[in-house]
């Protein structure tokens, strides 16, 4: 699916492009003769090339000729020597462990990739003394779960070694690598009450101030966004990558109050998911279609009606407004 109103195209070889930075290929061509009609020459293609290093601490490193975020992971982990399993998570811009700048499905050209490998192992026991534990998962698209939100006040936030972006490495020895975050999420929320259970937690390698903070509002803005009015390379589970415009300012907020209703349904945030919701639900004419539209996409989530009504009426009535 395309986002309505945007310009996509594929990214091209040929010129370098530093992080959106072209540089023009030798000299230009002289111009036909006159009478004589000038033959098409196809556009030539820039290649995109980004700023990485590891965000405890290592060189700048190069990377470049990826589509997904595990071909985007297995680039970084090349440059630097180690295991695309090492890294749990990447974020723009900031060594830090902040929620509000990771990685998601869209990179802007000039952003700079960080990437937040494995600390320590930890564990931990818990007791489940009411339904909700106070966590928001996310995952790395590429098979690591891991905290993004601890709400304050909450049976995790009482825990002080539990922090965010710890990932989620196993529920009571069972490994969950591999697993989703909504998947994860619905573990947790079916644990029984009154019953210890254990976590394994690994956490992100840190070095200078990446100390995150334990909670943010999620009616930040900016939550997700990547960049603002310039175009961004999109990565995509199949088929090439894409550059896109980014997303206007209706597509950043109608995407921020699905991603609010992923939490408060699902107890999971994720951006990319929710800006493909708004696409469908940009494309459907009514609930019933954007029901559909979202099975055959997005089938694995099993999404409940009345959750798929509140995400037709945060994006396209936004206001309240009757059909």
């Amino acid at each position: 699916m395309r986002r309505a109103g945007r310009r996509s195209r594929q990214p091209q070889e040929g010129s370098p492009m530093e992080n959106g930075v072209g540089q023009e290929p030798g000299t230009p061509e002289p111009p036909p003769a006159e009478g004589i009609s000038a033959p098409r020459v196809p556009r030539a293609r820039p290649r995109l090339v980004f700023h990485t290093q590891l965000a405890h601490g290592s060189p700048t490193g190069h990377i470049e000729g990826f589509t997904n975020v595990k071909e985007l992971y297995a680039k970084i982990a090349e440059v630097f020597g180690i295991s695309p399993t090492e890294i749990l998570f990447c974020t723009l811009n900031t060594h830090k462990v902040d929620m509000q700048k990771l990685l998601g499905g869209q990179i802007g050209l000039e952003d700079f990739i960080f990437a937040h490998v494995r600390g320590e192992t930890k564990e931990v026991e818990v007791t489940k003394t009411e339904d909700a534990l106070g966590l928001t998962i996310t995952d790395n698209g590429a098979g690591y779960a891991f905290i993004k939100r601890i709400k304050e006040g909450s049976i995790i936030n009482r825990l002080q070694t539990v922090c965010v972006g710890d990932s989620i490495e196993a529920i009571n020895d069972q490994t969950i690598v591999g697993c989703r975050h909504y998947e994860v999420a619905r573990m947790l929320r079916e644990l029984p009450r009154a019953q210890p259970f254990t976590l394994r937690l690994v956490q992100p390698k840190k070095a200078f101030d990446m100390i995150g903070q334990r909670t943010r509002s999620s009616k930040s803005l900016c939550e997700g966004r990547v960049a603002s009015g310039k175009e961004t390379l999109r990565l995509r589970a199949q088929g090439p990558a894409m550059l896109e415009e980014g997303p206007s300012p209706f597509e950043e907020e109608a995407a921020r109050r699905v991603d609010d209703l992923l939490e408060s349904y699902m107890g999971i945030r994720d951006s990319e998911l929710a800006s493909t919701m708004v696409e469908a639900a940009k494309g459907s004419t009514g609930v019933a279609q954007l029901a559909h539209d979202l099975d055959s996409v997005l089938g694995e989530f099993a999404f409940p009606q009345e959750f798929v009504a509140e995400v037709w009426a945060a994006v396209c009535h936004p206001k309240g407004d009757k059909e």
